[in-house]
């Protein structure tokens, strides 16, 4: 627990002590408010939060790459991965640290975003239940995301390419449960086969979740893919430094 607790705050704190950290929130911050807003958050009249939750998906496709295109490849980069390597931790231990690490990061550029909060209960009398499920389900997206990205990061040693990887990675998994995708899909595939591709799309269970109602699948289903992905990351990194 001790060695955790040190790669957690070692990389806690590296994102605060480089600017890097300061412009992802603030392009956080901005696109959120802006695709909100843009969308026609005051025409709609509801005071609700739908919009902007509606646009986190997309824009965790890039932005959470971004925070996990580091966790591994720039430790591997600088050579700094043989070092940790050497030290009395186990590679299961590395791995959740850095990645709860980077999960608390995102939660503070979620929790920045109360000021939309603010705004939805100002302008009316919004369901908070509603508003407490969404954020809910986007930590596990955010999660589910930055497992992906962990996994990437370790496989590659440039941060591009893990960046890269890891959205085209993440967007598949956003679009495959779109009405667009769906559709495509039905006109070649059986209904069953098509159906179960939806079922493995971030977006379908998130807008359940969305809904105000939490079940078990759809916790389920973002538990299973942080620790397949997680789970994956540890193994790349077990043969590296066995190899």
């Amino acid at each position: 627990m001790n060695s955790f607790n040190a790669v957690f705050k070692r990389e806690l704190k590296s994102y605060f002590t480089t600017p890097l950290a300061y412009v992802f929130l603030v392009i956080f911050l901005f696109f959120s408010g802006y695709l909100t807003f843009k969308q026609g958050f005051y025409e709609m009249r509801q005071a609700d939060m739908r919009t902007f939750f509606m646009n986190l998906p997309l824009l965790f496709v890039f932005m959470v790459p971004s925070v996990a295109m580091r966790l591994w490849a720039e430790e591997r980069k600088v050579g700094s991965i043989e070092l940790l390597f050497t030290l009395p931790i186990t590679i299961k231990q590395a791995v959740l640290g850095k990645f709860f690490a980077a999960w608390l990061f995102l939660t503070i550029a979620l929790t920045l975003t109360f000021p939309m909060v603010i705004t939805v209960c100002y302008l009316g009398d919004p369901d908070i239940g509603l508003i407490i499920t969404g954020y809910i389900g986007s930590l596990l997206i955010a999660g589910g995301f930055l497992a992906i990205g962990c996994f990437f990061s370790a496989v590659s040693k440039n941060q591009v390419i893990s960046f890269v990887l890891s959205v085209v990675a993440c967007a598949i998994f956003v679009y495959a449960g779109m009405p667009t995708t769906m559709n495509y899909l039905s006109t070649f595939l059986p209904q069953g086969l098509v159906a179960a591709v939806g079922s493995m799309s971030f977006q379908e269970h998130f807008e359940s979740i969305q809904k105000g109602v939490i079940e078990f699948k759809d916790i389920a289903y973002y538990m299973l893919i942080i620790v397949g992905w997680v789970a994956a990351c540890t193994i790349v990194l077990d043969e590296r430094k066995a190899s």
